[in-house]
């Protein structure tokens, strides 16, 4: 098994950073994080690392819009190192702000591409089913998703329950098992609501980009179809309004002195997600050899 390292990126407002870092951590990776303006200057250090995680927060105070000038930066000077990590097989993960940074970036939800060829690697070796991840463009396209103002014009933090739709690419929910009372992840956002054209939901229906949906009666912030998350083709990209990295502890459950002694035997709903990108990245690093 290697040795996985996990790069946190991170800029002036971001404030979930440790707790993405003490994610990855717990998953089994060893974290780094590294400010925007270094990898703007030395964007070659992206290559050291096995996981990405753009962190939530309130990047550079939000202002113009969410997440707006931290995804410009990354647009200008990092998408190239960002688009080859992809193209190598390096799974990101881009909770709250960073599912903002990402959409404006242009790296969700990633390229058209062939709707039949959108299996992660070591999932389906047969390579006429594979997502061409050398296919990954260069060149940041045009945002055709966006994450609106919530329908109650307010920030809401709460959680929610969530669901995994069944044939989701996604590599960071992919095959997890939801029990209920557990099935839950932690929320704190203004500007969460989901929403694109309907070629474009068709298309992330068809080819399994739906990573993660609020349950029924639970969709607070009125995104289309419910969604809470997305992946790009290959299943590597995943973002999310939800946060993870916030619920890896039992202790962190609202309700936690509650719950059965059988509820709590398992990992956490955001450990699993994490421990799911570290088995990726190991799993994908053995098919190579």
């Amino acid at each position: 098994m290697k040795s996985v390292k996990a790069l946190v990126i991170t800029a002036p407002g971001i404030n979930c950073d440790t707790e993405l870092s003490q994610a990855f951590s717990a998953a089994g990776a060893q974290p780094e994080s590294i400010l925007l303006s270094r990898l703007m200057r030395e964007p070659s250090l992206v290559d050291r690392f096995d996981l990405i995680g753009l962190p939530g927060g309130f990047s550079y105070g939000d202002d113009i819009a969410a997440g707006r000038i931290m995804a410009a930066l990354m647009r200008r000077e990092m998408y190239p190192a960002i688009s080859a990590a992809i193209a190598r097989g390096t799974p990101m993960i881009c909770p709250c702000n960073g599912f903002q940074i990402a959409v404006q970036a242009g790296l969700l939800p990633g390229p058209a591409g062939d709707s039949t060829s959108t299996s992660p690697p070591f999932l389906n070796l047969n390579a006429q089913d594979q997502f061409k991840l050398s296919s990954w463009p260069r060149t940041a396209a045009t945002p055709t998703v966006a994450l609106a103002t919530n329908i109650g014009e307010r920030f809401h933090d709460a959680w929610t329950r969530v669901e995994i739709p069944n044939n989701t690419k996604c590599v960071w929910t992919r095959g997890l098992s939801l029990v209920e009372n557990c099935d839950m992840l932690p929320s704190a956002h203004g500007e969460g609501r989901f929403m694109t054209d309907a070629k474009t939901l068709e298309m992330l229906e068809k080819r399994g980009q739906i990573a993660l949906r609020y349950v029924a009666d639970e969709n607070f912030n009125g995104s289309t179809n419910a969604i809470a998350g997305i992946c790009d083709p290959s299943g590597l990209v995943f973002g999310l309004m939800p946060h993870p990295e916030r619920f890896t502890r039992w202790t962190q459950h609202p309700w936690w002195t509650r719950l059965s002694t059988h509820e709590r035997s398992t990992d956490t709903l955001g450990l699993s997600i994490f421990k799911n990108a570290v088995a990726y990245v190991n799993d994908y690093a053995s098919s190579q050899l």
